[in-house]
């Protein structure tokens, strides 16, 4: 047995080598530009993104206020001055 492993150990030694060092399959993935890219190795970890900020709304006032009442001048005072002359069936008063 010690014999053959003295026999078989360069033959061994030789196939790990070949073993270790023949080529990687190639692996490909797509970037986030739709880039196919291959490589010989494990692809790249992915590049997690943070999601987005949560977008807050103003919450609706409890109580809707009507509308404020337009103000509106009082009129004017009535003039009580000299009247003017009344024409009644051409009859001056």
């Amino acid at each position: 047995m010690n014999r053959l492993l003295k026999i078989a150990a360069p033959a061994l030694a030789a196939i790990g080598v070949l073993a270790v060092t023949a080529p990687a399959e190639a692996r490909c993935w797509y970037d986030s530009y739709g880039n196919q890219i291959c490589r010989r190795g494990p692809p790249p970890p992915p590049v997690y993104y943070a999601p987005p900020p949560p977008v807050y709304y103003a919450p609706p006032p409890r109580y809707y206020a009507p509308p404020p009442r337009a103000y509106y001048a009082p009129p004017p005072p009535r003039y009580y001055g000299p009247s003017r002359p009344v024409v009644n069936f051409g009859v001056t008063f």
